[in-house]
């Protein structure tokens, strides 16, 4: 099974990927699944929000049109916060979504890409209270399937890789909680286009993740333009063997079906 769960195409503001073009090149380079993500974050300027109502209706059409081909997932990407809960309930209470990330682009209402959520902050300060954020919404949202990129303040820290072990309390306590849940966490390769040094999650929180009892797993590109699409998931699949792993997951309906590495 070659699946790529995270993916990005002209409905989500942040890329101009068609999303029929996508779906042709994932057949020509051999998927039998695709699950689309596209962004609904919460609504500040900055914030990025795709059409839902078009979205569903050329993904439907599309679905019938390349039915037999390759199986694709309607997906979203939560950038939530515990905050706005209501707002994303009502979302996901309303939409028919095979799938949902639950990302942390913001945080007390402030963008971590540009540096607004961190400035001010010492690292222990931003690092903690982003995790904080994640333990505290899971507690009050249950309507995602996994944790999306769970430590990417790491793509936005610029005074360095931030030790695992200061973080491992929340970490624990954020992996107990959607355990109960019956969630689970991505491996989202992109970090290897931001050329970070190690996976994410790393390979720390990997670890952890399995030691705690945590077996779904979903591995995405987080593409958003053709030459992103199953970027480095094979590599990934082989690393996660070498970490005990032995199953990553796709999803229907909202429900998790595992598949061998």
């Amino acid at each position: 099974m070659n699946a790529d769960y995270h993916v990005h195409t002209d409905y989500s503001p942040d890329s101009s990927y068609d999303m029929e073009d996508c779906i042709e090149h994932a057949v020509d380079i051999g998927l039998n699944e695709i699950c689309f993500t596209e962004h609904m974050d919460y609504g500040f300027p900055e914030a990025m929000q795709c059409d839902l109502p078009a979205y569903l209706k050329r993904f439907s059409a599309l679905k019938r049109i390349y039915d037999g081909e390759i199986v694709i997932k309607f997906g979203i990407e939560y950038g939530a916060q515990a905050r706005h809960k209501d707002y994303f309930n009502k979302i996901a209470d309303f939409y028919p979504f095979d799938f949902a990330l639950l990302s942390f682009h913001q945080v007390e209402d402030k963008e971590l890409w540009n540096g607004d959520f961190q400035r001010g902050k010492t690292q222990d300060e931003y690092n903690r209270i982003y995790f904080e954020e994640m333990y505290n919404t899971v507690n009050v949202f249950d309507k995602y399937s996994v944790l999306a990129h769970m430590d990417l303040m790491r793509r936005y820290d610029k005074r360095g890789e931030y030790p695992f072990g200061k973080s491992k309390d929340i970490i624990e306590a954020i992996f107990n909680k959607i355990i109960e849940q019956g969630k689970g966490i991505e491996v989202n390769t992109s970090s290897f286009r931001y050329k970070l040094k190690d996976l994410c999650p790393s390979t720390d929180i990997l670890k952890f993740y399995r030691e705690c009892g945590g077996e779904i797993l979903t591995i995405g590109s987080d593409s958003h333009a053709e030459n992103q699409l199953y970027s480095h998931i094979d590599e990934v699949r082989e690393i996660l063997k070498t970490l005990g792993y032995k199953h990553f997951c796709t999803f229907d309906k909202m429900k998790p079906i595992f598949h061998e590495l």
